[in-house]
C-alpha cells in the first residue's frame, strides 16, 4: 500500500533495503529525525530571508515563482532519484524556503504586516499538529492500519483532482463554484479548509508509518535524507494549507 505522499513509496524502500543487505550502515529513525531537523532549518534560514526582504521593500513574487520551480524540480529528482537525497535535499528545502517566506509576507501583508500574528500563529499550529501526530503515532493511539491507508489515499488523490479541475476553470471563468470553496471566507469554505488540514495532519501518519518500516527493514543510511525530504514535502503542505485556514477566519472578522 502506498501513501499518498508521492516521495514515500514502499517500493523505494524495498529497492533500498536490497542495496543495504551488504552495508552496515542502515537507515534509522532518529537518523531520519536529525536530517528532517536539518532541512526544516534551513527552510527557516531561506523563509527569514525573503520575508525579511519582502517587508524591506523587495518583490516577492520573483522569489515565490522561483521557489516553486526550483522546489519543483529538484523534488521530482528526488522522489524518482533516491539516491540523490543527501545532495539534493537541502537545495530543496532552501527553494521551498524562499517560496514560503515570500507567500507568507504576501499573507501578512493582507492582515497589516508582520505584526498582525498571523505567520506566527500558522507555523505553531503546524509543528503542533506536527508533534501531536507523531505523539499519536508513537503512542500508537492511532494505527496506521490498511483501512487507514486507503481511506486518506483516496481522500488525498480526490482532493489532487478537486485542485486541478479548480486551477483549470480559473482560465476560463472570473468565478465558479470550486473557487467560492478553495478561497472565499465563507463558513463552507472554512470548512473545506479544515477537512485539508486533517488530511494533511493523517498524511503524516501515513509517512511516520513508511519510515518506520523503511528503518525496520534496514535501508541504507542516504534514505534518512530521503526520509527527511519526505516528511518535508508533507510539512509544507500542511504549513500552506493552515495559512489558508488562519487568512479566511482573519476575513471574516
Amino acid at each position: 500500500m502506498n501513501t499518498s505522499n508521492p516521495a514515500l513509496r514502499p517500493e523505494v524502500f524495498r529497492e533500498a533495503h536490497r542495496e543495504a543487505v551488504a552495508s552496515e550502515s542502515t537507515m534509522t529513525m532518529q537518523g531520519t529525525m536529525v536530517k528532517t531537523s536539518a532541512l526544516l532549518a534551513a527552510v527557516s534560514i531561506a523563509a527569514i530571508y525573503t520575508w525579511q526582504m519582502t517587508f524591506a521593500g523587495g518583490n516577492a513574487m520573483p522569489w515565490m515563482i522561483g521557489g516553486v520551480i526550483g522546489g519543483l524540480v529538484l523534488g521530482l529528482v528526488v522522489s524518482f532519484k533516491p539516491k540523490t537525497a543527501p545532495m539534493l535535499a537541502l537545495p530543496y528545502a532552501l527553494a521551498q524556503g524562499l517560496f514560503l517566506g515570500a507567500l507568507s509576507a504576501v499573507y501578512a501583508q493582507r492582515f497589516g504586516g508582520p505584526e498582525s500574528g498571523l505567520v506566527l500563529q500558522a507555523v505553531t499550529l503546524t509543528f503542533g499538529v506536527a508533534f501531536s501526530m507523531l505523539a499519536l503515532y508513537g503512542l500508537r493511539i492511532i494505527k496506521v492500519t490498511e483501512r487507514l491507508k486507503s481511506t486518506v489515499l483516496v481522500a488525498t488523490g480526490g482532493l489532487m483532482i478537486f485542485y486541478m479541475v479548480s486551477f483549470a476553470l480559473s482560465f476560463f471563468m472570473k468565478s465558479s463554484p470550486v473557487a467560492s470553496i478553495t478561497q472565499s471566507t465563507s463558513m463552507l469554505s472554512i470548512g473545506f479548509s479544515l477537512f485539508v488540514v486533517g488530511l494533511a495532519a493523517f498524511n503524516l501518519l501515513l509517512d511516520f508509518d513508511l519510515i518506520e518500516r523503511g528503518a525496520n527493514e534496514g535501508a541504507p543510511k542516504y534514505m534518512e535524507w530521503y526520509g527527511g525530504f519526505a516528511l518535508l514535502v508533507t510539512l509544507v503542505w500542511l504549513y500552506i494549507e493552515v495559512l489558508r485556514l488562519l487568512s479566511k477566519l482573519r476575513g471574516r472578522d
